[in-house]
């Protein structure tokens, strides 16, 4: 799990230019391009099921507020982006055709600090 409140205090403490996401890639990537989907069968392994996302107010989210997403360190390969603040944003860009959204990116060190346990 992660802290957003403590991500987006840490991108306030330490200011950055946003960084652009794909919407297409991102969403399908997190499975929101199959949300409608109606097969029962299709499952998301990273974003959410179809009945978790809220689709409604999905739509009236604030598409200038930029994503947050972190950096998993991966042993012996290039850190892994993971989308952690933004699925109901990426799934309204998604749905309105928008190529791209801002985006922070958290570093390594950053996305360590605001890990937590559940």
């Amino acid at each position: 799990m992660f802290d957003i409140d403590a991500a987006q205090a840490l991108i306030a403490a330490t200011p950055r230019d946003t960084n652009t996401v794909d919407v297409n890639a991102w969403a399908t990537a997190y499975g929101l391009v199959h949300l409608d989907n109606p097969n029962p069968y299709a499952i998301s392994l990273i974003g959410p099921a179809h009945n978790a996302l809220n689709r409604a107010h999905a739509m009236t989210t604030d598409l200038t507020r930029p994503l947050i997403v972190a950096q998993i360190d991966i042993p012996d390969a290039a850190p892994a982006p993971l989308l952690i603040d933004g699925t109901h944003r990426l799934y309204r860009a998604w749905r309105e055709h928008l190529p791209q959204l801002p985006a922070h990116l958290l570093t390594v060190a950053e996305t360590r600090q605001i890990r937590t346990e559940r």
